[in-house]
């Protein structure tokens, strides 16, 4: 299970050609029962479904017009728990940042450590899936208002949101 964050984290990503010449490879992915359930599956599915219709031009201009040219989309989560001029979301970071050295995950140069793709990639790192989940579970108010905002924008990319939220749900009916 834990492949569906890393796959998560790919699809949430500014698409490259890359992606797009690996849908194949995804398909296969997702064929798996082992790796994925049937629900996430559907997700899944229906997004690639999507961006298989979109030429790689048009799947770049749908992401930056749903991400990059509208902040109440934006995929740093802190940017939607604190004010923009708000103390608090510094050292968030940095304790995230701390969290991240701690475990040996590396970070790009540049990225902030709440941007939701490379939180998913920490994710996919973890031994368990409890685990990831609790993680998850810390996430769920600022995906579930990203997640709110895309529904209102009827944005392709809500249900991938969503899936990410239910995950971080189950830690709790798990516990």
């Amino acid at each position: 299970m834990i492949t569906v964050y890393k796959l998560l984290s790919v699809l949430l990503e500014y698409p490259d050609k890359s992606l797009v010449d690996h849908w194949d490879e995804v398909k296969q992915l997702l064929a798996d029962p082992q790796m994925i359930t049937l629900e996430d599956k559907k997700v899944l599915t229906e997004f690639i479904d999507w961006t298989s219709g979109l030429s790689l031009t048009q799947f770049q201009a749908a992401y930056v017009d749903t991400f990059d040219l509208n902040s109440k989309h934006s995929l740093y989560l802190t940017f939607h728990l604190f004010d923009e001029q708000d103390r608090d979301r510094g050292p968030a970071l940095i304790e995230l940042s701390e969290l991240y050295k701690k475990t040996g995950f590396e970070i790009a140069d540049g990225e902030l450590p709440d941007y939701l793709p490379l939180i998913l990639e920490y994710v996919a790192t973890m031994d368990d899936e409890q685990s990831a989940r609790q993680f998850l579970q810390q996430t769920t108010q600022a995906i579930d208002i990203i997640a709110t905002n895309l529904e209102e924008a009827k944005s392709p990319y809500a249900p991938l949101l969503r899936l990410i939220e239910r995950h971080g749900h189950l830690a709790t009916i798990a516990a």
